[in-house]
């Protein structure tokens, strides 16, 4: 359109007849052409079109800053791209669109999680012939080697793979672990033999297991400290709207969390201590395997953040060149602190940050000691010379260790559901009706029910009602969030401590001092567990939108 010759009144050629068949938009081209080669202005301008009416040039030309503001925010404005690498489309990819593969994904990984480990110690003690401790002691070992191994999983997404490529490498080894304990627990050959309910594993069997096991653990590695941040990655933290939904995605996907929990400590540990250990690792598998097809299914509409080179090594230079510098004084004027001259930050899709006061000591790390000397390695070798905004990097890490302290406090209550709260139900009556008894250790299916409730509860109803009062728009800060959910954990605390009185003077009032279980139902242990799940919402969400925030 724009090279085709359009009539024109100065070469005598000009017809309004001709002018009047040309489409709206094409007359506003031929009119801004005309513009630069003549220089007019608007209002003459529509001299030379005389069958496009006044009102109709001004529609015409809302419609077009319309259309150019479209598109300006039709892309995002974070950083993020689409699987081709090009700047991700708001219309086409993220937001909620591409969080229910996330959600389903997350739901199953955890189904396939918790079903595998909850009744690991027993599997550990009565197949593989351990004692109590020992088995105990296994199940730690490797559920602490599941919490370590992330720190590998986000390394690796951060410095080279991404968050995307990183989840679904690691799904591989995920599924690959569980195939195997499936395997090692079905085949015979494979699974220990067993006879008068005593089973005598070999050497193969058990390394095959533990193989197995640690297998899973990798694999974990690679999905905890990713997904629920990938998740987060499908929202732009620059368009108000989806900053807003993105504190959303945090409840669901807690909630997803804690319906996969759900299916696994009731129905999977039932399948394991009645039908078989095949059937009980072998549906977790199946678990796993769906979750894989999730994820992958919303692959065209997930938008990614690129990898940015890992904080760990960043942190690590930081460190190094201050304590090189130990004897550096920093400047008066922090202008003359190191900082790359682009607009854009050094690291990738981060910005620059401003210099703040506080842990002065770590600014001598982006001191210049080597200018004068005209030492150009030094200049660029970060563990020499690091840029402001990777000292303020460090600083906001060390501002945030409080906030992750307080976590600690929390942790020790949480923990309290698989320690003292089991071994005090195990004293309780556990008779549910003339024929069924419940393990004390199920008894957490409530804190599961609790967060199942409350996570669309908050949601739904406290999130506006409290929006009202504070305008926020996710309703609480995310520190208040947190501090609700503290506050709400000490209930729990005194209604396990109210309880444990009752306990202790019934025993001493009865003389119950030789009897294994007290006449008090279990079912009073349920107020503890359901409080700890309340808070749950509020600390543990709080707490992962709050450090993504941060990051």
């Amino acid at each position: 359109v724009l090279s085709a010759r359009a009539p024109s009144k100065d070469r005598g050629d000009y017809h309004p007849s001709a002018v009047s068949l040309l489409p709206p938009s094409v007359l506003l081209l031929i009119l801004y052409r005309k513009q630069s080669r003549m220089g007019a202005d608007t209002t003459n301008s529509q001299s030379y079109m005389p069958t496009v009416q006044k009102e109709e040039f001004h529609s015409e030309m809302n419609n077009l800053h319309k259309s150019m503001e479209e598109g300006n925010d039709r892309y995002t404005n974070d950083g993020t791209i689409d699987r081709n690498g090009n700047p991700a489309d708001k219309t086409e990819t993220g937001n909620w669109k591409a969080c229910p593969y996330i959600l389903g994904n997350e739901c199953c990984e955890r189904l396939a999680y918790y079903g595998m480990g909850t009744n690991l110690v027993n599997y550990i003690k009565d197949r593989l012939h351990q004692g109590n401790a020992k088995a105990a002691n296994n199940v730690t070992n490797w559920s602490g080697t599941c919490y370590i191994m992330p720190l590998l999983g986000a390394f690796i997404a951060d410095a080279y793979l991404g968050r995307f490529w990183t989840i679904s490498t690691f799904m591989s080894i995920y599924v690959l672990g569980m195939t195997l304990l499936t395997v090692s627990a079905s085949v015979k050959g494979l699974k220990p033999s067993c006879q008068d309910g005593v089973c005598h594993p070999t050497e193969g069997q058990t390394a095959t297991f533990f193989l197995a096991l640690y297998l899973i653990a990798l694999g974990t590695g690679g999905i905890k400290p990713c997904v629920s941040s990938f998740g987060a990655d499908q929202f732009d933290e620059t368009d108000e709207s989806e900053k807003k939904r993105k504190s959303s995605f945090f409840n669901w996907f807690y909630f997803s969390i804690n319906v996969g929990a759900l299916v696994a400590s009731s129905v999977l540990v039932w399948i394991q201590m009645n039908v078989g250990w095949g059937w009980g690792f072998g549906i977790p598998t199946v678990a796993m395997a769906i979750a894989v097809l999730f994820f992958f299914s919303g692959t065209r509409l997930y938008r990614h953040q690129k990898p940015g080179g890992s904080p760990l090594t960043r942190i690590a230079q930081v460190l190094v060149a201050s304590m090189r510098k130990f004897n550096v004084q920093v400047p008066a004027d922090k202008s003359l602190l190191f900082e790359v001259g682009d607009k854009e930050s050094a690291i990738e899709g981060s910005r620059k940050l401003d210099h703040t006061e506080q842990f002065s000591f770590l600014d001598k790390a982006a001191v210049d000691t080597r200018a004068d000397a005209g030492d150009i390695k030094g200049l660029t070798d970060p563990w020499i010379l690091c840029t402001v905004t990777q000292v303020e990097e460090l600083k906001a890490i060390v501002r945030l260790l409080p906030i992750w302290a307080s976590g600690i406090i929390f942790a020790t209550v949480y923990s309290q559901m698989t320690t003292m709260f089991v071994l005090q139900g195990n004293t309780m009556d556990p008779s549910m009706g003339p024929k069924f008894k419940i393990p004390a250790a199920s008894l957490s299916i409530f804190d599961t029910i609790s967060v199942i409730v409350w996570v669309p509860f908050y949601d739904r109803l406290i999130v506006p009602a409290a929006r009202r009062f504070t305008g926020n728009p996710r309703g609480f800060t995310q520190l208040t969030r947190m501090g609700i959910g503290l506050v709400i954990s000490i209930f729990s605390m005194v209604a396990a401590g109210v309880l444990e009185l009752v306990r202790l003077n019934m025993v001493k009032k009865h003389n119950y001092y030789n009897q294994d279980q007290l006449p008090l139902s279990i079912f009073w242990q349920v107020p503890q567990y359901f409080i700890v799940g309340a808070a749950e919402v509020f600390t543990f969400i709080g707490q992962l939108e709050f450090f993504y925030d941060q990051a």
